[in-house]
Parts: C-alpha cells; sequence; structure tokens
C-alpha cells in the first residue's frame, strides 16, 4: 500500500446540511495527514471551502435521480482510473447506485475499494438497500447499525463501521457567550425576546421536525405563568411551502404572535443555541444522530430532546435529564418548565462524540479498506 492514499468521496451536492459537512471536514482531515483528497458532487457553496483545505473538487451530476445520471457511470469509471483512488466513498443513494455500477466494471485487480455510509433511517427499499453494499459500511450510530440490520438483515454485520458524527470543542467551547456587537444586533432584530425564556427549535420547516409541539408547548407554558418564548429557526423547504403557512396561521389563530419567532435561515446557529434557555429536537421521526442536540449540550445549553433515535442516543449520554417521551405533551411541557424554574441540572463538559475522534476512526478505515481490497473481491 503507498504511503499516502487517494480518497474520493461521492456526494449529490456541496450545499450545507450534515453530510456535506461531514464530507469538508473528512476532506480537511485527509490533506492534514498527507493524503489525496477528491470530493466529486455537482457544486455548491462548500467547494470553496474543499479547495481552501487542500482537496480537489470534481464537477459531475451524481446525485441526481435521472435516467441520465446513469451517464455518469462510465464517467466515474474512468475518472476513479485515472486518478488511481484507493478508496471510492459513497454518502448518499445515488451517487451509491453510480459508485456501485462503475466500481463492479473495474479490473478486480487494481480497481478501488468501495466504503459507504448509511447517515439517515431512510425508507426501506431496494433503492435504499445499495448503501448496504460497500465493502465497508459506515453507519454514524448504533440507532442506524440496528436499523439496518433489522430492515436488511443479510448485511454482513462485520462489515459494519461504527463512527459516530462528531463536533470540535473549540467551534462549540463549553460557557461560550456570542460577542457584544453581535448581541447588540440581535437584541435590535428581535426585541421581543427581552428578558425570555427563549426555547429554540432549529432545522428546516417540514412537518416531522415538530414545530406544532413547541407551539403547543409554549402554549401551555405561557398559561401556566412561564414566559417562555419559541424560537423556530430555518428557512421554508421550498417544496412545502404550504406547511410553513400552517405553522404561521396556527401561531396567529392562537393568538401567540407574541410568543413564537420564526427567524427563517441563520448562518450564526451557534450563538442562537449560546442564547437560549433551552433547545428542543421534537422529531416525531427517529433520526439517525443528534447533531444539534450535542452541538447544544456542548455549548452548555440544556436540551429537550425525544426519547428515540439518535437523539435518545445522544442524550442518554451526554445528558439524561433533557430526555422526554415521545408523543407525551405534558411531560414535554414539564421538562421545560423545570428548567425554566431553575430546577432542572445543568449540563456539564463531556468529551464523548469528538471531531477529532470521528476522523481518526475515518482515515483508519480508509486505511484498513485500502489495505485489504486486493483480499475482498
Amino acid at each position: 500500500m503507498p504511503d499516502t492514499l487517494t480518497i474520493m468521496q461521492l456526494v449529490p451536492e456541496l450545499q450545507g446540511g450534515g453530510v456535506e459537512r461531514g464530507t469538508v471536514e473528512v476532506n480537511a482531515a485527509l490533506v492534514a495527514a498527507g493524503n489525496r483528497s477528491l470530493v466529486v458532487s455537482a457544486g455548491g457553496r462548500l467547494v470553496d471551502q474543499v479547495i481552501a483545505d487542500g482537496g480537489e473538487h470534481i464537477e459531475m451530476p451524481i446525485g441526481r435521480k435521472s435516467l441520465m445520471t446513469l451517464g455518469c457511470i462510465p464517467r466515474l469509471r474512468r475518472l476513479a482510473k485515472q486518478q488511481k483512488a484507493d478508496v471510492l466513498h459513497a454518502r448518499s443513494r445515488v451517487p451509491a447506485w453510480v459508485a456501485c455500477l462503475a466500481w463492479h466494471r473495474m479490473d478486480p485487480a487494481t480497481r478501488p475499494a468501495f466504503v459507504t455510509t448509511v447517515h439517515g433511517l431512510n425508507s426501506v427499499s431496494f433503492y435504499s438497500k445499495i448503501m448496504t453494499k460497500g465493502q465497508r459500511v459506515e453507519v454514524v450510530s448504533n440507532t442506524v447499525r440496528d436499523y439496518v440490520l433489522k430492515h436488511y438483515p443479510d448485511t454482513n454485520p462485520d462489515k459494519l463501521e461504527l463512527i459516530y458524527r462528531g463536533v470540535d470543542p473549540a467551534q462549540f467551547p463549553f460557557g461560550y457567550t456570542p460577542e457584544p456587537a453581535w448581541l447588540d444586533s440581535w437584541r435590535e432584530q428581535y426585541p421581543q425576546l427581552e428578558a425570555r425564556f427563549i426555547i429554540t427549535l432549529a432545522g428546516r420547516l417540514t412537518r416531522l421536525k415538530g414545530h406544532h409541539d413547541l407551539i403547543n408547548a409554549v402554549d401551555t407554558l405561557q398559561q401556566q405563568g412561564i414566559n417562555a418564548h419559541g424560537l423556530i429557526v430555518g428557512g421554508e423547504d421550498p417544496r412545502r411551502k404550504q406547511y410553513a403557512q400552517e405553522l404561521r396561521e396556527t401561531v396567529a389563530r392562537r393568538n401567540l404572535e407574541p410568543h413564537i419567532t420564526f427567524t427563517g435561515h441563520r448562518s450564526d446557529i451557534r450563538n442562537i443555541l449560546a442564547i437560549s434557555g433551552a433547545v428542543v429536537s421534537l422529531s416525531t421521526k427517529p433520526e439517525s444522530f443528534g447533531r444539534s442536540v450535542l452541538e447544544a449540550v456542548r455549548l452548555g445549553r440544556p436540551v429537550v430532546g425525544y426519547n428515540h433515535g439518535g437523539v435518545g442516543e445522544v442524550l442518554s449520554a451526554v445528558y439524561p435529564p433533557g430526555l422526554t417521551p415521545l408523543g407525551d405533551p405534558q411531560a414535554l411541557v414539564d421538562a421545560l418548565a423545570r428548567i425554566a424554574r431553575g430546577q432542572a441540572p445543568p449540563p456539564e463538559p463531556t468529551d464523548r462524540f469528538l471531531l477529532s475522534e470521528m476522523l481518526d476512526k475515518t482515515l483508519a478505515m480508509y486505511e484498513a479498506v485500502a489495505a485489504s481490497r486486493f483480499h475482498e473481491n
């Protein structure tokens, strides 16, 4: 095996989101370790970061759900051969199909290793099963590992590689306080939040995020005499504008405009989490991890989240008092009331789920599959 590796990560695009952020983080770690990093995608605002960190970006529309995407198969096969890739790493379903079909048509004696990552709890189908076809299958939590083995029982458990997502404590330091200039600007923009118990729910405006549960909780807390204010941080999904309108109409109908604020998309989420009285994760469908939950706890902010999926897994490890049963609105209100009244313990610093650990394990996985690829064909 060569002293340095050439790793090719495949994602639909590089606009933002957890998968893309992880791709950028791994890209930087590969370069810092002296390896060559290639990222293949349709492009996006994070391309500049990939290049600034020393990686290379190759534009290819490998994420489109279209028959035209099949044209990328021979292109990717030629690219992997030309670039002498040691590992093809597909992080999403359409790119995984393209990569798998290209990989199977390469010479088994010289082709790269094929790795997939199951980032989410995707619908169970033949289409989604492609994510289990890597020679090594990275899973981002025990929740995902259990999901894969339950719904795709023919998957060899020995090839599953558990690598938790991680947060950089330098980016999310415990006890962090935003700069005074930011605080002044924030107060000027949102004066209605002054001296309120701010409950933040961050994420795109999609039904599964549980915004109605937050609205109900804020209403009940107000009736209990707690000066709560719900902060909904996230942009509208272009495909779900009707849902966003439904939320606003619900707030207006219940006369909650003074107590609920929609900020839209914000790029300063760390600061917003840091000034929140509590952060909530109320997804009605279990999530694969719980990165926003972890980020808030790392900042020292109390979190309340439904005890299922990756959110339950993360909170169980870093802030058990924040666990609340799914489908129990009174338990949610009670948990938030305890925090508002100072009756819940604050989070403590933790060394769980570090970004450095995630990156070390990812690079070790690459080294292992690259070294053994000629014996696994």
